[in-house]
């Protein structure tokens, strides 16, 4: 039997740079997210110091850690366990 691949996240950190509207732009633009849960999740990277913003395929999380950076967010990506 074979396993499916297990999924990876894409966290977004916290940082002392971009205005929580301008993230929360960004992942209702980069993700489709509505703004309520644009606004939720980055207020969990304001809270708490990061978020787990999408998740999938290590191909997929690596376009989306790599779009982050584009927009100037410092994000990772780590498999789940």
């Amino acid at each position: 039997m074979v396993l499916p691949a297990t999924p990876w996240v894409t966290i977004v950190w916290n940082d002392p740079v971009n205005l929580m509207s301008y993230v929360s732009y960004v992942f209702q633009k980069h993700f489709g997210y509505s703004r309520k849960k644009a606004e939720k999740l980055m207020m969990e990277v304001h809270e708490d110091g990061k978020s787990a913003v999408s998740s999938g395929s290590r191909e997929e999380m690596e376009r989306d850690v790599q779009a982050m950076h584009e927009y100037g967010l410092w994000a990772t990506m780590e498999k789940q366990e």
